[in-house]
C-alpha cells in the first residue's frame, strides 16, 4: 500500500531535520511506518494475501536496521524517535 503524496510531504515535514531532508534515518522509519500501519489494516481483512505478507516482513525488517543503526550512531535521536512514533522498544 503506498502513502499518498500530501501525507508522504507532511511526514517528510514534520521528520526531517533540516531543510530539504528526506534521506534521514528519522524520515525513512516515519515513512516505513506509515506503510506498515496501512499494509496491517490491509491484512487484517486479507489474511490469505501472502504476497502482501512477504512485503510487510521485509519492511519491518527494514525498519528495524534502521533503528539499529540510528541506536548506534545517536542514542538520543533513537529515544527520541521511537517516542514520536509510539513503537515499543
Amino acid at each position: 500500500m503506498s502513502i499518498m503524496p500530501e501525507r508522504k510531504q507532511a511526514l517528510i515535514k514534520d521528520y526531517a531535520t533540516h531543510e530539504g531532508d528526506t534521506g534521514s534515518p528519522e524520515v525513512q522509519v516515519a515513512l516505513l511506518s506509515e506503510r506498515i500501519v496501512s499494509l496491517t489494516g490491509h491484512m487484517k481483512t486479507h489474511q490469505k494475501d501472502f504476497h502482501s505478507r512477504r512485503g510487510l516482513l521485509i519492511m519491518v525488517g527494514q525498519r528495524r536496521r534502521m533503528l539499529d543503526y540510528l541506536k548506534r550512531k545517536d542514542t538520543r535521536r533513537y529515544e527520541t524517535l521511537i517516542a514520536r512514533l509510539g513503537l515499543r522498544k
